[in-house]
């Protein structure tokens, strides 16, 4: 039975809870979020239509992504629905638990590696919430762009070093485009214009691109960034100047696109 003092979740919330018991009614949960607090999700919410069998649609231990339907503060009870919930609200909500437990993970590394107290955490992380929605997103700025990222959270050299080693465990995200350039030159020295043309127009960028030779005329590109824009913003100028350059010595130049791969951060 909940206290008085124990939170409630709101109408219209998006929940993870725990699949506890069934009933030929429904199955009753525990709220992870709030502590294991039970709440009900009736049969006539569990799918659209007629449920013959709660087992078909939920099993005990399972973990469910429910709207909540009513809550009664006096009672404490908690009425939930899974047919109401989209499978975008279910990827949405699943996600950002993903981001608060690796979190949890990530600044329990911090504090033993700091030798801080969980009231420094608490400071901490309302430190961190000033600028980031997740404790996450911040170790994730951190592998991207440094810990000059947190400078103006104002914390202790200590913490700040513990987050940039607990930071370096992450492979942040990223994305692959690609596409096959069809290249042709029929000057006498055709192979060293195309040649010299793929070379100038990846200078300076060779860690984020990749140029492979399959076959007259075709050439593999494959560019790497942090996500598709950043990615896109690195491919347009190099394909413009070969084309340019291929162009201007009478070659031909064609660029056809493959599927692109993205990777989640780990």
């Amino acid at each position: 039975m909940a206290t008085e003092a124990q939170e409630l979740p709101e109408i219209g919330e998006i929940v993870v809870a725990t699949i506890t018991k069934l009933t030929d009614h429904g199955a009753y949960v525990s709220l992870d979020e709030y502590g294991g607090l039970q709440g009900f999700l009736h049969v006539s919410e569990i799918a659209p239509g007629w449920v013959r069998s709660v087992s078909k649609f939920v099993r005990e231990g399972e973990k469910k992504v429910l709207l909540v339907k009513k809550v009664n503060p006096n009672r404490s009870e908690i009425d939930l629905s899974l047919k109401q919930v989209s499978k975008e609200q279910q990827k949405k909500k699943l996600l950002e638990v993903k981001r608060i437990e690796k979190g949890q993970t990530l600044m329990q590394a911090v504090k033993d590696s700091a030798g801080i107290s969980d009231n420094e955490v608490e400071k901490i992380e309302d430190a961190v919430f000033t600028k980031y929605n997740f404790v996450y997103d911040m170790f994730l700025d951190v592998v991207t762009k440094g810990i000059s990222a947190i400078e103006e959270l104002k914390l202790p050299k200590k913490v700040l070093s513990a987050i940039e080693e607990a930071s370096s465990k992450i492979k942040p995200p990223s994305v692959e485009i690609r596409g096959i350039c069809e290249l042709t030159c029929n000057r006498s020295n055709g192979i060293e214009v195309i040649k010299n043309a793929i070379l100038e127009a990846i200078a300076g960028q060779e860690s984020t691109i990749n140029v492979t030779y399959i076959g007259a005329p075709k050439y593999r590109l494959s560019v790497k960034g942090q996500d598709f824009k950043t990615a896109e913003r690195t491919l347009k100028p190099i394909l413009e100047k070969i084309q340019k350059t291929i162009e201007k010595n009478n070659g031909t130049f064609s660029f056809t696109r493959e599927e692109s791969k993205k990777t989640r951060e780990s």
